[in-house]
């Protein structure tokens, strides 16, 4: 190994450990999405990619953009990040690329925790997945980040509550009716899909509606949220006793 590998880096920023590349958006997001600060715990270090919109990831081909993303991870980790994540599951297409790129571990989708939560699950039972675009969710975003392809999908409606407040970039969000929504996705993914033991959130603006989900249905819920918490559980691990200060 290297001598960074053992040693404490140089940094201008500190106790910032988890970096968040966001999509340039202005919608509304409410605690518990990815890009509000009171979801986290833990203070996280933000980068906005300039000029990409949810539109270019999803729609588009990330493929075209990769530079700035790059560019973001270099400069979350020069102030200091030790891990990093994005703000839209759909970059789960590029993975492969950022993490070849990103000298920190990088939770790029929430999709990642698939094949953790299907070996999870008792035999028999699958995981269900909320997704923002059914159409424009292909295998490589499955296959790239590790994940089988062919789980049920449950897709919010495209002139829905959400995907419009999206798209239109409104200024406020309507918690109630976003939850209204997502519940009755997952009813329907549910009534089609009765062995689905576990939901996996794609749309890094879903954990607000989590607890709801869990408390409706009864099932395990993973997002964004869930996997960048576990990813920070490691880099910062819980202090049992002696000195309490992480090795860095």
């Amino acid at each position: 190994m290297t001598p960074s590998a053992h040693h404490p880096r140089r940094r201008p920023v500190h106790g910032a450990m988890i970096g968040v590349i966001v999509l340039d958006t202005g919608f509304d997001r409410l605690p518990g999405d990815v890009a509000n600060t009171a979801t986290w715990d833990f203070p996280v270090q933000f980068r906005v990619v300039r000029g990409i919109t949810p539109k270019d990831v999803i729609e588009g081909d990330p493929q075209q953009a990769l530079g700035p993303f790059l560019d973001a991870i270099d400069d979350l980790v020069a102030i200091g990040a030790a891990g990093i994540t994005t703000s839209c599951g759909f970059l789960a297409v590029v993975h492969p690329e950022l993490r070849r790129h990103s000298p920190v571990p990088i939770a790029t989708s929430s999709l990642m925790q698939i094949p953790l939560v299907l070996n999870l699950l008792p035999e028999g039972r699958t995981v269900g997945v909320i997704v923002s675009d059914r159409k424009a969710l292909q295998d490589r975003h499955f296959r790239n980040v590790g994940a089988p392809t062919g789980l049920p999908l449950g897709e919010l409606p495209v002139d829905g509550v959400i995907r419009s407040h999206m798209r239109e970039n409104r200024p406020l969000a309507d918690h109630e009716a976003q939850e209204r929504e997502v519940l009755a996705v997952v009813d329907r993914m549910l009534a089609e899909t009765p062995t689905i033991g576990a939901i996996v959130s794609e749309c890094a603006n879903l954990p607000p509606h989590s607890a709801a989900i869990q408390r409706a249905f009864g099932l395990p819920v993973f997002d964004i949220v869930t996997l960048v918490d576990w990813l920070h559980s490691s880099i910062r691990p819980r202090a049992y006793g002696g000195d309490p200060r992480p090795r860095r």
